[in-house]
């Protein structure tokens, strides 16, 4: 419900990524003879559903951490290799893409197969 009050229409963004960086959920680009670097998370866009997605995503990985199983491979890889404050912004990217990509194309959202 928050996203569909607070966010402008998702056609206005053309990719998942500028939906993210709308959110300031992606690291800022800086590029130099055609070499991207990525700097410090941008937190520009609209803090409260930012923080929303974070929180979100923070109970998820809390919830993975202390059980040691999830179904999902790449939380799993990432536990293993990242703080988990990283994790959760990453995996709130993630879930704004996925928002986004739903949204637009008009879909349900499916259980990915290796989970069910």
């Amino acid at each position: 419900m928050a996203l569909q009050a607070f966010t402008p229409p998702m056609e206005s963004f053309q990719r998942g990524r500028d939906f993210s960086v709308w959110f300031g959920l992606v690291p800022r680009q800086h590029t130099t003879g055609g070499k991207p670097r990525l700097g410090k998370t941008s937190k520009m866009g609209q803090r409260d559903l930012r923080r929303l997605l974070i929180t979100g995503a923070m109970t998820v990985v809390r919830w993975a951490a202390r059980r040691g199983v999830t179904t999902d491979p790449w939380l799993a890889r990432m536990l293993v290799r990242k703080p988990r404050m990283l994790i959760a912004v990453a995996l709130a990217n993630r879930m704004a893409r996925m928002v986004w990509a739903l949204t637009t194309k008009r879909e349900s959202y499916r259980i990915p197969a290796a989970a069910a």
